[in-house]
């Protein structure tokens, strides 16, 4: 049974799905577990734990009531982060970037925050905040 694990609600589950399924097996070796790029849900595993679940928004509010409220607000900062720790940092970049990701701050030591650090900022299709780390 997962513990936790991120559920990203989106819109255009299918571009989604297509990014997800192109970048996290070979950036982290999950695997999909359940779903289609026609949705609504789908997610993947590392050794039986979720690491990404996507589920579409619509779905989502229609469940909870929410469905007459918009999708989204006036641009804000992030409020979420997908955290991916990863073998080499560049090689993620490119491979996101290869697939339909944006990126933000390129691959960057950071000895402030850690000793070894290296990160990555990109964008997925939604504009979903993605850190690559390695350490």
């Amino acid at each position: 049974m997962d513990a936790l694990h991120p559920r990203l609600l989106v819109t255009r589950f299918a571009d989604m799905f297509d990014f997800y399924q192109a970048v996290l097996p070979e950036m982290l070796g999950a695997k999909l577990r359940k779903g289609t790029s026609a949705g609504p849900y789908a997610n993947w595993d590392v050794d039986d734990q979720a690491v990404l679940v996507l589920y579409d928004r619509a779905t989502l509010a229609a469940v909870v009531g929410t469905g007459a409220l918009p999708a989204s607000a006036a641009p804000a900062q992030d409020h979420t982060m997908f955290v991916c720790r990863v073998d080499d940092v560049d090689a993620g970049a490119e491979l996101c970037v290869r697939h339909g990701g944006t990126l933000v701050v390129a691959p960057t030591d950071r000895p402030d925050w850690g000793p070894t650090l290296r990160t990555a900022h990109l964008r997925d299709p939604e504009g979903n905040l993605i850190e690559l780390q390695s350490y």
